[in-house]
């Protein structure tokens, strides 16, 4: 072995008892350490179970890919919390979703779908514009309505998690749970397609009724800071992200982006892959190979967490719920 790899793993294996920074103590020997974090920058809130960070699987987007990704957790021991997916409830027949529920239940994984039409895919221009228009939302009483239907279905048929673009969406499935209309333990997550970019607007999604809340992964850690002092609500954020998301790749920060964002779902998306939603037959194969290699990315940032330290804060497997968040009152 020679002197430099040696040197490599020593490195690697005195430095487990605590967490460090990337790149220490090497970069310390050289006299460039960085400033120890500040504690006052931590976040001060967990998920109700006690842990900091739990793995989600995105993009998954038919029971084959469910089956596709469990078997690539099982080989490379990667924990998943849980597995959603891009399409929407539409895009399914009862049948491939009862199969989706039962793959993901029998090893204890939340199965979250996305609701109704959303931007792009109804008759809409303004998205495609330099002003963006109105976004990703559902355009109309008719988008509104085809996203609670979704809803309804997709509750009936076992799914607990519900993914939504759009705040009014948002509000009435929230409404809709506390009315009895859908399970009350059933979890509603935003898109990353509608992510809120600072404290005040994520307060507002948590009080219309999100359980957790997918950010933009192109935050600043002081960003998440500034979130986590408004706001026990979980986030979601892509340690890499798809290419119309950014593209963005951040393992290296990942064991900060715990420390500061917690409650925090890791989420693993695919730089330089192609586009899949909405998904059918024709794009079988890269939406299998996709699916695989996002576990094998949250393998590579688990080892990540783990070499540096800071890998010990993972909620229990099968933990689904968000806690007590604050809410707008439902009777007004």
């Amino acid at each position: 072995m020679s002197n430099i790899v040696e040197r490599h793993l020593n490195v690697r294996t005195s430095v487990t008892d605590s967490p460090r920074q990337p790149g220490e103590p090497a970069l310390s020997a050289l006299g460039l350490s960085a400033p120890a974090p500040d504690p006052a920058d931590a976040s001060p809130h967990t998920f109700p179970d006690g842990g900091t960070w739990r793995v989600e699987i995105p993009s998954v987007e038919g029971p084959e890919a469910v089956g596709v990704v469990l078997k690539e957790a099982s080989r490379l021991d990667v924990p998943i919390h849980r597995i959603s997916q891009g399409s929407g409830v539409w895009m399914l027949r009862d049948t491939e979703i009862v199969e989706m529920v039962e793959a993901t239940a029998e090893r204890d994984i939340e199965l979250c779908l996305f609701t109704g039409p959303r931007g792009t895919w109804d008759t809409g221009a303004s998205v495609r514009t330099d002003s963006r228009g109105a976004g990703l939302r559902a355009r109309g009483h008719d988008a509104v309505a085809g996203c609670v239907e979704d809803a309804v279905r997709a509750v009936e048929l076992g799914v607990k998690c519900l993914l939504v673009a759009d705040e009014g969406v948002l509000w009435a499935l929230h409404r809709a749970r506390t009315q009895g209309i859908i399970p009350a333990d059933t979890t509603l997550k935003v898109s990353a397609l509608i992510g809120p970019v600072n404290p005040a607007s994520y307060a507002v999604f948590e009080q219309l009724g999100a359980d957790s809340l997918n950010v933009p992964s192109d935050l600043t850690l002081a960003h998440l800071t500034e979130i986590r002092r408004v706001s026990a609500a979980p986030m979601d954020m892509y340690v890499e992200a798809p290419d119309d998301l950014g593209g963005y790749v951040r393992m290296y920060e990942i064991a900060e982006l715990v420390r500061r964002g917690a409650p925090l779902y890791l989420k693993f998306g695919l730089a330089k892959a192609p586009a899949i939603y909405p998904y059918g037959a024709h794009l079988r194969d890269v939406t299998l190979d996709t699916a695989r290699e996002r576990v094998r990315r949250g393998r590579l940032a688990l080892d990540l967490l783990a070499r540096h330290g800071a890998g010990d804060g993972m909620s229990p497997l099968g933990s689904r719920l968000p806690g007590d968040l604050k809410r707008f009152n439902t009777a007004q």
